[in-house]
């Protein structure tokens, strides 16, 4: 007999396959904020040219919450599809945060992002209820929309928030 809430060889696998597909996320968001020196260049010192110090911030802030979603650890099992999900309600409420900053500026850049967010958000859930292959795919394509609304946005805002981007 099965523990209630123990993690399964096979959900642990697939477990790791998501902690993977962030991997992915993380090398397709990486930071080019750093200077130097390796530190991080402070998103709110930069002279943005058409944004505000504050949009920038903004901006700094919704790259610090996907960094974040995509250092989940695989191996922490059931603990990282709730870290995953809490991660993600920070990046949906930050990418809220910067388009309302935004005021409609890269407004299809952040509509597809937050589209992106739900479809993992519900790609999550759904895996969550039912380890599966399907789910587990699901979760990958998802993360791939995340990587490509995420490189759309930030080469866009990167014009005007060199150093948020």
């Amino acid at each position: 007999m099965k523990r209630r809430g123990s993690v399964t060889g096979r959900a642990r696998w697939w477990l790791t396959v998501i902690g993977c597909g962030i991997a992915l996320l993380t090398v397709a968001c990486g930071s080019s904020s750093s200077t130097a020196s390796g530190g991080s260049s402070s998103p709110a010192a930069a002279s943005p040219s058409g944004a505000s110090s504050a949009l920038c911030a903004d901006a700094a802030a919704l790259r610090a919450s996907l960094d974040k979603l995509s250092q989940v650890q695989a191996s922490a099992g059931q603990g990282a599809l709730n870290e995953v999900k809490a991660d993600l309600a920070s990046v949906k409420a930050a990418t809220t945060k910067f388009a309302t900053e935004a005021k409609g500026k890269w407004q299809p850049q952040t509509s597809a992002l937050k589209s992106a967010l739900s479809s993992l958000q519900t790609a999550v859930q759904k895996l969550a209820a039912n380890p599966s292959s399907a789910a587990v795919s699901g979760v990958v394509t998802a993360l791939g929309q995340v990587t490509t609304a995420t490189g759309n946005l930030f080469t866009a805002v990167g014009t005007d928030c060199p150093s948020g981007t």
